[in-house]
Formats: C-alpha cells, structure tokens, sequence
C-alpha cells in the first residue's frame, strides 16, 4: 500500500504531462516581476550598454575638490539580466564600489556594493534607496531606504539620512547625482567614448 502512494505523484505527473521527466519549475513557475513603461525605459537603456566601459569626470561637488576629482573615473556595465545591473564604478585603482540597480516588483531599487581588496564586505554597504513615483524613462530618484538610515545613524552620519541618489541616462551622456541639503556631487560620464573594460572589481570574479 505504502508504495501504491509514493507511485501515486509519478502516474499522476504521467497523465499530466506525458513523461515523468518533469522538474518542480516546470510545474510551478515564478510569475514575472511586474514594472511599469518608465522604469522599464530607464533600465532598458542602461541594459543596451551592457559589456561597455565609459570614462567619466565630477562635474559638481559642494564640498570638494576631493581626491575623487584627481582620479580617473569609469563605470563598466559588467553584468546584466532582465531584473539586475551590476555597475562597478572604479576610482583610480580603487574597485570596491559596486552599482546593483535591480527591478523589484515595486519599482526600482540602487544598492552600493562596497568591499575591501580582499573580497570582504565594508562595514558600510549595501546602501541605497528605492524609486517612490514613475520617474522618467531618462531619470530615476532613490530616496535612501529604511536600511541605509539605520546603518548611517550606527555610522555616526545620520546626515546622510535624507540622501537621495539620482541617476540620468541620455544618448551621450549617463550621470551619477547624490543630494540632500546643503550636499551635491555629481559625475557625468561621457557614452560617447567607450574605453577599455577594467577588471573585476573587488569581490567579483571576470
């Protein structure tokens, strides 16, 4: 009897489907993330650069000149799938800022993937924020989320609180905006000029 119920699933899978060579994901499949046409617009145009490598310059920062704006700067859109970007951003030879805009199902989501050289994750990262409206097919805002607040007010910067990152994709242009009061930085990189890819950032593999 005990092995008349576990065959029971097997025949039962038979008369569905023919064969008994059928997985779990055949059967039951994740349903797709739902967006919306301006989200899709701004991801999709980041997407299409995928495997490129951009040079790019501060174009504002408030509170500089830092050593960001003596260093060469590149964005490499390095990996892309139909819900997530990664974009490291590397600083001269420092590569441990790591770029994750990833579809949510609710909007937009931009995390900042800091790590040391040796692949560890930085006490500070995984900042970021959320889309709280459509946007723009050319523009998105990321208010900084309910995480990236507790984790700057640990880091003694709750300042940083009402941190809102902006991002701008454009024909020749793609740009990098961090504001709150009192506090602007911005990086503009050319698209117009693709350079050489750099090598995996820090706690990544090529």
């Amino acid at each position: 009897m005990l092995k008349r119920l576990i065959k029971l699933p097997v025949v039962l899978v038979t008369l569905l489907f023919g064969t008994t060579a059928v997985t779990a994901e055949q059967i039951v499949k994740p349903a797709p993330l739902v967006s919306i046409p301006s989200h899709d617009a701004f991801f999709d145009s980041i997407k299409a650069l995928c495997g490129k490598a951009f040079g790019g310059k501060v174009s504002i920062d408030n509170q500089g000149p830092s050593a960001m704006s003596e260093q060469p700067l590149v964005m490499h859109i390095r990996r892309c799938t139909d819900n997530q970007l990664q974009i490291p951003f590397h600083v001269g030879e420092d590569a441990s800022r790591t770029w994750i805009i990833s579809k949510t199902g609710s909007g937009l989501s931009l995390k900042h993937d800091h790590r040391h050289h040796d692949g560890d994750y930085s006490e500070s990262t995984m900042y970021g924020g959320h889309t709280l409206d459509a946007g723009w097919p050319q523009v998105q805002s990321f208010p900084a989320d309910q995480y990236s607040k507790e984790l700057f007010a640990k880091s003694g910067i709750p300042q940083s609180s009402t941190n809102i990152w902006q991002m701008y994709i454009y024909p020749d242009k793609f740009t990098y905006r961090l504001i709150r009061e009192g506090r602007e930085f911005r990086v503009d990189f050319d698209l117009t000029q693709e350079i050489e890819t750099p090598s995996a950032p820090w706690g990544y593999q090529d």
